[in-house]
């Protein structure tokens, strides 16, 4: 049942933020004109309320565009790249894209943006204002688009939907950037080098490449990072938070060590070997191991993959192409991540932290080699003597004993 809204609710509070003094009570919203509250009210009354999923629109205007995720009509067409959309607006943003252009400059660092709500949301990192707070868990965020998507935590909502596969997610880009495993496309290209990108953040990260540049720094040793994620990894280095108490390891988010530890209690642990998984999708994948199933044939040679990314990989081998290419030695790669590992060569960026003590490493492989180390785990054995190893390479070298 939706809450009553009638005349009364349009009514005129003192409040310390003056700019907004006309507040809704019922769900205690505040706006700045008069003529803002009674459109926000309608969507309490359901005066204009879709007949397909029961939303309420404050107007008539909205409505319309809102019945157009029904209808699937897109009427508002690229010029340059035939994308289509529901709404004009939306368009006016979109080609952007193609032209470049940043008319909405932040006067305090001069950064520029192509919409006007990501200049509103950047200013807040001047400011530290997050008045978006979940009502769950108290988490506070400068958008409230973040804190919609936030909030599908707690609710377990996944709305946007793959009509390909059926994979389902819970935000929109992500859902963009899933179909186009299915469409190979990849519009977002690097001037400098000319690779291409299915994302546009992959796009700027892969740009600090060219530019050096390292914009995101820790604020206990100052030392700083091309990427957000490597700078989330290191500062863990700095606190014992989100540490696993079975096993001493760290995460950036709580919601990282939660499905960690899902691995020790074994919430999802497959009935066939034991294994336990951090997440049931994780645990789907692991039972094709048992159960034989390869869902994703090649269209080439017919060898089929557990996993879509797999297909996508091993399909370069047929095309030969190589079309990742280091514009510093001129070597090329026929995938982008080996590419970017490739890139850390140049760069001697080492990403990769030891959580026991601190040692860093160029790539994930020298990390995992080193926690044995830590660990005492020497997985390779030689079939000989039965001696162990804890690298590849030392048991390769042990084995000329017994050739000679």
């Amino acid at each position: 049942m939706k809450p009553e809204a009638d005349n009364n609710d349009i009514t005129e509070h003192s409040h310390d933020d003056k700019s907004r003094p006309y507040l809704c009570t019922v769900c205690d919203k505040r706006y700045r004109t008069k003529n803002e509250l009674t459109n926000h009210t309608n969507t309490h009354t359901g005066k204009y309320e879709c007949t397909e999923c029961g939303k309420c629109c404050k107007s008539n205007a909205v409505l319309t565009v809102h019945s157009r995720i029904h209808s699937g009509e897109k009427p508002f067409e690229c010029s340059v790249c035939s994308k289509r959309f529901t709404k004009a607006g939306n368009l006016v943003k979109h080609s952007r894209i193609h032209s470049g252009e940043k008319p909405y400059k932040c006067h305090v660092c001069d950064k520029a943006f192509s919409r006007s709500e990501h200049l509103n949301g950047h200013m807040r990192v001047h400011t530290g204002e997050k008045p978006f707070k979940c009502h769950e868990c108290g988490m506070a965020f400068s958008k409230s688009h973040d804190l919609t998507i936030h909030t599908r935590i707690h609710t377990g909502e996944k709305p946007y939907k793959c009509h390909v596969c059926d994979k389902a997610f819970s935000r929109s880009e992500h859902l963009n950037g899933h179909m186009r495993i299915h469409t190979g496309e990849k519009p977002y290209k690097c001037h400098e080098c000319g690779t291409a990108f299915s994302k546009s953040g992959d796009l700027t990260i892969h740009t600090r490449i060219h530019t050096g540049e390292k914009p995101y720094k820790c604020h206990v040793c100052d030392k700083a990072f091309s990427h957000s994620e490597y700078l989330k990894t290191h500062v863990t280095v700095h606190t014992r938070e989100n540490q696993c108490h079975v096993c001493d390891k760290r995460y950036r988010k709580k919601g990282d060590l939660t499905r960690h530890m899902n691995k020790h209690t074994g919430k999802y642990r497959c009935t066939e070997c034991g294994k336990c998984c951090e997440k049931s999708a994780d645990l789907i994948v692991h039972s094709q191991i048992h159960s034989g199933e390869k869902p994703f044939e090649c269209n080439v040679c017919s060898k089929r993959f557990t996993r879509s990314r797999h297909l996508v990989k091993h399909s370069v081998i047929h095309s030969g192409e190589k079309q990742f290419k280091c514009h510093v030695c001129d070597k090329a790669f026929s995938r982008s991540d080996n590419l970017n590992e490739h890139m850390k060569v140049h760069t001697g960026e080492k990403p990769h932290i030891c959580h026991v003590c601190g040692k860093a490493f160029t790539w994930t492989s020298s990390l995992n080699c080193h926690l044995r180390v830590h660990t005492g785990n020497k997985p390779y054995k030689c079939h000989v003597c039965g001696k162990a190893f804890s690298q590849s390479s030392a048991l390769e070298y042990h084995t000329r004993v017994h050739a000679v």
